[in-house]
């Protein structure tokens, strides 16, 4: 079922008057902020919202991943804590560069480099921001309460210093170790993937069955082999052979 956009289904006509009358009230009235300065003083309950890219717009299934967020801050609010709710900025990763990508017509890194890598980053900042607006009257119009006028930007110096000195810290304490891992990769983009860009550009495919010939070290005879997964041949560093298989 194709997803609909949070625009589609929030039209002034959609939205009960109930409902405008108390998010009108709550912003009269600053009724977030004032739960969090009433509170100056009690234990803190600290809530760094995993930040959103806001060169997409918003759609109906992040409703459900806020209205989760927004019950425990709710619950912890009332509880007593001064809950300290901060919103921010995705800037980075392959969905903003594929954006821009797409915008500029470019089909390959090689293409980049000729452009600039610098225009392109430049490209990349104003893109991150081009449905903010959207974002923040989808973020008021839900109810969810969150401070979006300081917000945190991954792209900004301080936060990437602040990165890097997280990083420091756990290798100081001994918390970093060197070890191996298969990931997903894309040869193209020239950077492993992580399990939600690889669903980005899921689809079902027929892919045929191959055979390959290896060579065996220090003899003139060959294996044949045959794969239904030739897209890992690139990586294969030995065949598993024996007499029973």
């Amino acid at each position: 079922m194709k997803q609909k956009r949070f625009d589609e289904v929030s039209s002034p006509g959609n939205v009960p008057a109930a409902e405008e009358r108390i998010l009108e009230f709550w912003e009269k009235e600053r009724t977030f902020e004032k739960s969090v300065e009433a509170r100056s003083g009690a234990g803190d309950f600290v809530f760094y919202e995993g930040p959103p890219t806001a060169n997409g717009l918003p759609g109906v299934h992040h409703v459900m991943a806020r209205l989760c967020k927004d019950v425990v801050c709710r619950y912890k609010t009332m509880r007593g804590f001064r809950v300290v709710r901060k919103g921010g900025w995705d800037t980075h990763g392959l969905p903003v560069e594929i954006e821009v990508e797409n915008k500029l017509g470019l089909a390959s890194k090689e293409q980049i480099e000729a452009i600039g890598i610098g225009e392109f980053n430049a490209r990349c900042r104003e893109s991150v921001f081009t449905y903010e607006k959207e974002w923040k009257r989808f973020t008021q119009r839900i109810g969810y309460w969150l401070d979006m006028e300081n917000p945190y930007i991954t792209c900004a110096n301080d936060y990437i210093e602040s990165v890097w000195w997280m990083l420091k810290e756990f290798w100081k304490n001994g918390l970093l170790y060197e070890g191996h891992k298969i990931v997903p990769y894309c040869p193209r983009c020239g950077t492993s993937l992580s399990s939600h860009e690889v669903s980005q550009g899921y689809k079902d495919v027929s892919d045929p069955s191959i055979f390959v010939r290896f060579k065996a070290a220090g003899g003139g005879e060959s294996f044949l082999v045959w794969t239904t997964t030739p897209w890992t041949l690139i990586s294969n560093a030995a065949l598993a052979v024996g007499a029973d298989f």
